[in-house]
């Protein structure tokens, strides 16, 4: 209880806070494209489950972020995963609501957690670092942003309602993500460094474009939509 009455305690969780405002964002993008192709009672439960389930796989990873990010060719696996997940959501737009593990709900939350996984390798940091080592303090934090998570994602499904370019704006930062994280493993870091030193773009401040993102980006877009179109092409007579 001496620990809640510390100013140290609270401006610690309000970075976690912070932090995780910050990174919900792209795990509402896919569960809300997970959730899409559902009937509306289950898009809730989705909505609901998927987003539970991704804030305890946030915490146990959080734990063990340290460690796992220093594993290589993690994050060449978490990539490609990422970027099947980007190219499978975009694949399925309109088209049959049948593909197996996403028109039924325990494959939409499937899909929600191996997604979460691959993309919380990198999120955990923040929020590890933020806690400095209190577990208290971090699954406080983490619990705090489950309706974060909830309120994105129901916004974002109801974005896609009315706008389905963000369908394919969705699976296109997932191909984002999957390119940053190519080049960040600790495997092909140093080829990286010496062979392709400059594949970002600086921004404002401290912030910067990803080139191979990018390129994972538009490659999800280009290939998901050409899948979808041949999905949904009429069988011939």
């Amino acid at each position: 209880m001496e620990l809640l009455t510390t100013p140290a305690f609270w401006a610690a969780l309000g970075n976690i806070i912070l932090i995780n405002i910050v990174l919900s964002g792209d795990n509402a993008v896919v569960i809300a494209l997970a959730a899409k192709s559902l009937p509306e009672k289950q898009k809730k439960l989705a909505v609901l489950y998927g987003s539970a389930a991704a804030i305890i796989l946030r915490i146990v990873l959080t734990i063990f972020a340290l460690q796992l990010l220093t594993l290589p060719y993690l994050k060449l696996i978490g990539a490609a995963a990422l970027f099947y997940i980007g190219v499978q959501l975009l694949a399925e737009e309109d088209g049959d609501e049948d593909i197996e593990g996403h028109a039924n709900l325990w494959g939409a939350i499937k899909t929600i957690l191996i997604a979460d996984l691959v993309m919380s390798l990198d999120n955990v940091l923040g929020v590890a670092a933020a806690a400095n080592g209190n577990i208290t303090l971090l699954i406080i934090g983490l619990a705090i942003s489950v309706p974060l998570i909830v309120f994105g994602s129901t916004l974002v499904l109801k974005l896609m309602e009315k706008f389905p370019i963000i369908i394919t704006l969705g699976a296109g930062l997932l191909g984002y993500l999957a390119g940053e994280m190519l080049f960040s493993d600790t495997a092909v870091q140093p080829w990286i460094h010496d062979h392709i030193p400059h594949h970002e773009v600086a921004l404002f401040g401290s912030s910067h474009l990803s080139l191979p993102g990018l390129a994972l980006a538009a490659g999800v877009i280009v290939i998901g939509t050409y899948l979808s179109k041949r999905h949904n092409k009429p069988a011939a007579a």
